[in-house]
């Protein structure tokens, strides 16, 4: 999962085997040449629209983006980013996924506590005060906190003219969010067909609570796609997922992406492969186009 021991591993192993993509995805948002060098996530602005929305939860009041077509209505799909929260580059992830079809929430997981960027200007990431804050927020999302705000989420959704309620609905979580869309789909059988993980940490433990546990109230498809690096240090993981899917009797693709350092999905990280990236992408496609009906 992401924490100190996964960054300090992108700074020792890239160039040894593994490809992380070092492009500066903020920067070059920022002074307008993302077509570029990520002409992936560039979407005609007549295709698409868009809103900051705050959503009201159990807990509070969440901030998102939502973006769908601009015309007709959509399959919902919910997206959690990484413990680096809500940023330019989820909302880029988001509305290229809106280009598909879909009409997409991405939340800040953290609204408990912040608004807006997860991290003050003042505050890098990678370290020591970055990790401090960033477990403090982690620390307030319970499995019963994550599904109040799924439900929240998708409730919002539901309202919306842009969203498809007859079709079944889809989450995509990253990092410490792996773990979120499968507490989702087991706490909302009826309204999540699809979920898919990337990079996701602690999805299959030894502890009561494991996320695996929650499989056979599920009904979705998934898609699980694991970090090389992450395999090699808990390699039972992915044993114990398939075998819970399997169990329950539910499609699921569970792979280990070669050459690859957790947190490699996001085009703003460190650890972004590109190659690899785009693979696990149009593999989360099909699966929506699939099972989104």
């Amino acid at each position: 999962m992401c924490d100190e021991q996964s960054e300090r591993d992108i700074s020792q192993r890239a160039g040894k085997g593994f490809s992380p993509e070092r492009r500066d995805f903020n920067k070059l948002l920022a002074i307008g040449s993302l077509a570029a060098a990520f002409p992936q996530f560039t979407v005609a602005s007549d295709h698409v629209v868009s809103h900051d929305v705050s959503i009201t939860t159990p807990d509070g009041s969440a901030d998102g983006y939502f973006v769908h077509p601009k015309q007709g209505n959509h399959p919902a799909v919910l997206m959690w980013p990484d413990i680096k929260g809500l940023r330019p580059a989820f909302k880029q992830m988001a509305t290229r996924l809106a280009a598909q079809g879909y009409a997409v929430l991405v939340v800040n997981p953290f609204y408990r506590d912040v608004s807006g960027a997860a991290l003050p200007d003042s505050v890098t990431f990678p370290s020591n005060e970055a990790w401090a804050i960033l477990r403090e927020y982690r620390s307030k999302l319970t499995s019963e906190a994550v599904v109040r705000d799924a439900q929240a989420f998708f409730a919002f959704m539901d309202a919306q003219d842009a969203v498809n309620t007859q079709a079944g609905g889809g989450a995509m979580g990253y990092c410490m969010s792996g773990s979120f869309v499968m507490r989702a789909a087991a706490a909302m059988p009826e309204r999540l067909s699809a979920i898919a993980s990337f990079h996701g940490g602690g999805l299959a433990t030894d502890d009561d609570d494991s996320p695996h546990l929650t499989v056979p109230h599920s009904r979705a498809a998934v898609l699980h796609a694991i970090a090389e690096n992450d395999d090699e240090k808990v390699p039972q993981m992915k044993v114990m997922l398939r075998d819970a899917y399997a169990q329950a009797d539910l499609p699921a693709t569970v792979e280990v992406y070669e050459g690859t350092l957790h947190g490699w999905c996001p085009p703003d990280s460190r650890a972004y492969n590109e190659t690899q990236a785009e693979r696990a992408w149009s593999a989360a496609l099909s699966l929506f186009k699939t099972h989104l009906v």
